[in-house]
């Protein structure tokens, strides 16, 4: 005849130290295993997206882990502990430990990440910093893919667009080329150089190269920028317009506003000097008489 479930219960409040050690282990190695299996199947998947990700989010992707499995540990041994009501000194001990110590470990973990990443980044600490941009192909102005989805974004949670025609820059900045055009272009799906420009929109792709023909002539890609050359002069500003070469290199200038954020034009058309396109909020700069400059 089976045993009952008051013999049964009988049964478990009589595992000792021994046995709820081992419980406690084959916990740990079953979501620690999980973990690892389901990061290897998403590993086939993003390895692309991770090759492109700096530091910072590698350093955030590994602390939201390693916090997750203290988490579900945790859970676990609350619950075994509420069932287990008839416990000894040493299950309440051994309980106690096995959900503090994996959560101090996470959070000792992430915050000496967070530590280390403010240390050893370009900025020592999260930023927020903007600039505009437009692509314009031989007259038509071209617009990013609109962002989808919770996040609202396209790009990575440091460097990306919400639709708006303006680059974001939000977060700890390892290096300074992180914050490239090319890179920018890179995470939201597109490909920069000084031959050839490759833009995601909501009709699919536009891809331009200087052996196209623009309006009965031969094409050639060009960036232009509109830079504050008196940033601390609020309101009194003065822009210099620049044409800019390797412009692929460039990287923003630190301003959370704009202006005296960059305004950044990427052009495609006959080769000249100048151009006579102006982001959104430098032409509403200049209206005010904020803004001023040639």
């Amino acid at each position: 005849m089976s045993a009952s479930f008051a013999e049964k219960r009988s049964m478990f409040s009589k595992i000792g130290i021994g046995s709820g050690l081992r419980i406690y282990l084959l916990i740990v190695l079953v979501v620690i295993a999980s973990s690892a299996a389901y990061s290897h199947e998403e590993d086939e998947l993003q390895e692309h997206e991770e090759q492109k990700a700096d530091i910072g989010e590698q350093l955030k992707s590994s602390s939201t882990t390693y916090i997750t499995i203290a988490s579900i540990i945790a859970v676990i041994l609350v619950l075994f502990s509420i069932y287990e009501k008839d416990k000894s000194e040493k299950m309440k001990r051994f309980l106690f430990l096995g959900i503090a110590i994996p959560i101090i470990i996470a959070t000792a973990y992430s915050a000496g990440s967070t530590i280390y990443l403010n240390l050893a980044s370009h900025t020592k600490g999260p930023v927020h910093w903007h600039a505009d941009f437009e692509v314009w192909n031989c007259g038509q102005k071209i617009d990013l893919i609109d962002p989808t989805g919770m996040s609202n974004r396209v790009g990575t949670p440091l460097f990306h667009e919400h639709g708006d025609d303006r680059i974001h820059v939000e977060g700890v900045v390892v290096e300074e080329k992180d914050v490239d055009l090319h890179n920018f272009f890179e995470f939201v799906g597109g490909i920069i150089n000084e031959d050839y420009l490759y833009v995601p929109t909501n009709e699919g792709y536009t891809e331009i190269s200087n052996d196209d023909i623009c309006n009965g002539q031969q094409g050639k890609l060009q960036v232009f920028l509109y830079k504050i050359e008196n940033p601390d002069d609020t309101k009194n500003w003065i822009y210099e317009q620049q044409k800019l070469e390797n412009f692929e290199d460039y990287i923003l200038s630190p301003y959370s506003n704009v202006p005296p954020g960059d305004c950044i034009i990427i052009e495609f058309d006959a080769e000249k000097e100048k151009t006579d396109k102006i982001c959104e909020s430098y032409r509403v700069a200049m209206a005010r008489g904020e803004l001023s400059g040639g």
